[in-house]
């Protein structure tokens, strides 16, 4: 299994990037695919995932209505689109995957515990 993340760089607050988590030896079904920030100091922090069964969404309070996640099945990649960016978003972006055992139905909270996979992260620089 290979997570490869990219699209990070540098942009101006209330700039927008868009995140790629290109994934290879699996398929999405049955998983929760998500997306982790850790900025300097601070530990990981859960931004946004995704569940392909049932297309529920998780976002943290911090990101909802400004980011969203998505999943091209075709290209076996996962989005982040990100916009209003601020500089508290400044921090490397991971994206992992957790494989289910069974449904637990729809994806109300996500750990950073709970992931099986990592990709190796972007850095994502906002300034103000």
């Amino acid at each position: 299994v290979q997570l490869v993340e990219s699209g990070g760089g540098l942009v101006q607050a209330g700039g927008s990037l868009r995140l790629s988590c290109a994934v290879s030896g699996l398929t999405f079904d049955g998983k929760i695919m998500g997306w982790f920030r850790q900025a300097p100091g601070k530990e990981h922090e859960v931004v946004s995932g995704i569940q392909k069964t049932d297309g529920t969404t998780y976002y943290a309070d911090s990101v909802k209505g400004r980011f969203t996640v998505s999943i091209d099945n075709a290209k076996h990649t996962m989005y982040l689109q990100m916009n209003m960016l601020r500089p508290e978003d400044t921090a490397i972006y991971y994206c992992a995957v957790e494989i289910l055992e069974a449904y637990r139905g729809s994806l109300l909270a996500m750990a950073s515990y709970e992931m099986d996979y990592w990709g190796r992260g972007t850095q994502v620089t906002v300034s103000s």
